[in-house]
């Protein structure tokens, strides 16, 4: 490979606060990793950081930042804030109609990180090659 050469691919989305959003970056993802291994489990993990970002903050959007490399990818949903409560994972009822998607998002990535305060947060989720076989989940 040449030394200016890089397999390390970014894409960025704004999306505006709108659910209309939610399908779109999901589609956008689906065509981005099209026959990856990881691209359903990537598809959803985006569905949900993106959908607590709607739902739980005032930000007015939030911006999608998806980073491919020899590694994997890594997936970054980042609100503008609006509320002082940070991003956890939730232990809902059994007919509770919410608070089981950062748990989704924790069961099918290898890692997810939280960072920020009030003024935003952002979630990272990374999720790295499996060997031949294994489930994603």
């Amino acid at each position: 490979m040449h030394e200016y050469m890089s397999n390390l691919r970014v894409w960025v989305v704004t999306c505006r606060d709108i659910p209309e959003e939610i399908p779109r970056v999901r589609r956008f993802v689906r065509e981005i990793f099209d026959g990856e291994p990881w691209a359903d489990d990537a598809a959803l993990i985006v569905t949900e950081l993106g959908t607590n970002a709607l739902t739980h903050t005032t930000s007015g959007g939030f911006h999608l930042t998806l980073v491919r490399s020899s590694e994997g990818i890594t997936i970054a949903v980042t609100d503008s804030g609006g509320t002082s409560t940070r991003p956890h994972v939730q232990d809902p009822t059994a007919d509770s109609a919410g608070g089981r998607g950062l748990a989704l998002v924790h069961a099918y990535a290898d890692t997810v990180t939280i960072h920020g305060d009030h003024r935003g947060h952002t979630v990272t989720a990374e999720l790295r090659p499996k060997p031949p076989g294994a489930s994603s989940c």
